[in-house]
């Protein structure tokens, strides 16, 4: 028997919807049946929603090891997303360690992820530790650990992404403080016509500067520089390169912005806006 108090619970699902709760109490029963120590796999698979792939990542130090699963492929936006994530550990740590090294970690990967900006009611990231290895880490090392198993699983996230042609990463650099800088690149990461531009192959430079002019960070308009793919082609607010050298058939997408006030800066991770991604949740729920 397991103490109610020692289960964490994970929901997914249409919002306002209950769930059939016969259908998941026996499903808990099928599960419980099939645990096993080889049983990750299987539960990252289990746990598929809209996913077109399962999410798994590990990283090992000496004889401790971080390992992680994860579900997501829409409304990935960080506060609230439809994201599950529960990462483990046989490495011996005390609760107050895990939950400072994971805070740690979702501040600059998971909640750095904004597919489509919509939030969902759904979303856990857990962090769970076995100690049976024994061994008790290097504070740094662990969180070290930690981090680059959720730096991975955020970026498969993202290349799962409901519809996505593009996998876009946003760089904000010159900043006046990192808070500058995650507004700016949330704002650019959430521009509708920017991700339709890129979609496109269109390196509308124009759309990341309107992007930046929404926010209340500290930037001179006149000062703004913007490369996209590491052409610059925005410089001092003006036409800087030519927009052909940009070359956008790639998947992968870079977009920098400077804003020449400071020196933070921050990385976002968001996708293009595609037909698939509204057929799909034009008929989520039917």
């Amino acid at each position: 028997d397991v103490d109610p108090h020692e289960v964490a619970v994970c929901s997914t699902g249409l919002i306002g919807v209950r769930l059939p709760m016969d259908r998941v109490t026996a499903g808990i029963a099928a599960a419980g049946g099939l645990l096993s120590p080889d049983g990750g796999e299987d539960a990252a698979v289990a746990i598929r929603t809209t996913d077109s792939v399962h999410k798994t990542a590990s990283v090992t130090r000496d004889d401790w090891t971080v390992g992680g699963m994860a579900k997501g492929a829409g409304m990935l936006a960080p506060g609230l997303a439809t994201m599950l994530v529960v990462l483990t550990t046989d490495a011996d740590v005390e609760a107050e360690a895990l939950d400072g090294a994971l805070r740690s970690a979702v501040r600059t990967t998971f909640d750095r992820v904004d597919s489509d900006g919509c939030m969902s009611t759904n979303d856990t990231v857990l962090l769970l530790a076995s100690g049976a290895s024994g061994t008790v880490p290097d504070p740094e090392a662990f969180a070290g650990a930690v981090h680059a198993v959720c730096l991975d699983l955020a970026g498969q996230l993202v290349a799962d992404a409901e519809g996505a042609s593009k996998e876009i990463e946003v760089h904000v650099v010159g900043a006046a403080s990192e808070e500058d800088a995650v507004e700016v690149g949330r704002s650019i990461a959430r521009n509708n016509l920017l991700k339709c531009a890129l979609h496109g192959e269109d390196p509308n430079w124009g759309r990341v500067l309107s992007a930046i002019g929404t926010t209340a960070a500290a930037f001179d308009p006149d000062r703004l520089d913007v490369a996209i793919n590491g052409v610059w082609v925005c410089r001092d607010g003006a036409a800087g390169e030519s927009r052909d050298k940009v070359d956008l058939s790639d998947r992968r997408i870079t977009i920098t912005a400077d804003l020449r006030s400071g020196d933070a800066s921050a990385v976002l991770w968001t996708n293009d806006l595609t037909a698939e991604y509204v057929h799909e949740n034009s008929a989520y729920s039917s």
